[in-house]
């Protein structure tokens, strides 16, 4: 579904991304990890359109979309939840959900989906006409993630699903990116809790300053001593 070949992503001067090559096929969730500054959340600005000063080469379903607006790439069915949500907070639960289903004109699709993400977040149905920003943030997290795929996406990009959520909260978060994954839909998931996400990824990628440092499947990288050693924080016997 998503191929990138030697991605570099500048800032003005500043390369943040340095010739990365990775792939995501149907049906898996993949995991990009790394300290922050890694060039990960480069990557997915650069995947969406939001940064378009990149070289390289990225292809999604089969087409070219390297340094397309970020507009005709959503209409292409790329759907990205940001690092802190970025839900409209001044907006209801079902405004944020239907905003979500914006360019989308199959009106009992978009009804079925409504249930769908109401079905895996129930919390959002009870809170349907509050703000979304009374919300806490595992819940404003919910309705991020309800909000992408009510764009009935053909690739979910995730950045940093559990950041500054409690661990109970980051269960069932990630229980139900397992979930969504499980239907069918292509997930990349951009996470500083490595363990978290190699273990509900099939395989990860590790950036170091803008770089490819390791890839693997997941057993293999959580197997890997320097993954063990940096970001697990095991120490050596």
């Amino acid at each position: 579904m998503l191929v990138i070949k030697d991605l570099e992503v500048s800032y003005g001067a500043i390369k943040a991304v340095h010739g990365i090559s990775l792939h995501v096929d149907q049906g898996e969730m993949v995991a990009l990890i790394g300290n922050n500054g890694a060039g990960k959340t480069s990557t997915l600005k650069a995947i969406t359109g939001i940064n378009t000063s990149v070289k390289g080469s990225i292809e999604f379903d089969g087409e070219n979309i390297t340094g397309k607006p970020s507009d005709k790439i959503a209409a292409r069915k790329v759907a990205m939840v940001p690092e802190g949500r970025r839900i409209f907070s001044g907006m209801s639960v079902q405004e944020n959900l239907d905003m979500g289903a914006f360019l989308r004109r199959d009106a009992n699709g978009v009804k079925q989906d409504l249930e769908m993400v109401f079905n895996l977040f129930p919390v959002l149905r009870e809170r349907s006409k509050q703000q979304g920003g009374t919300l806490s943030g595992g819940e404003q997290q919910m309705l991020a993630i309800g909000r992408a795929i009510m764009a009935r996406p053909k690739i979910l990009l995730l950045d940093e699903p559990s950041l500054g959520l409690a661990p109970i909260v980051v269960e069932a978060i990630f229980e139900s990116i397992m979930g969504i994954n499980r239907q069918g839909i292509p997930i990349l998931i951009v996470e500083q809790n490595v363990y978290l996400a190699l273990s509900v990824a099939t395989r990860g990628y590790v950036m170091e300053s803008g770089q490819i440092a390791l890839e693997g499947t997941s057993q293999e990288l959580l197997a890997n001593e320097m993954v063990q050693r940096v970001y697990l924080g095991m120490e050596e016997d």
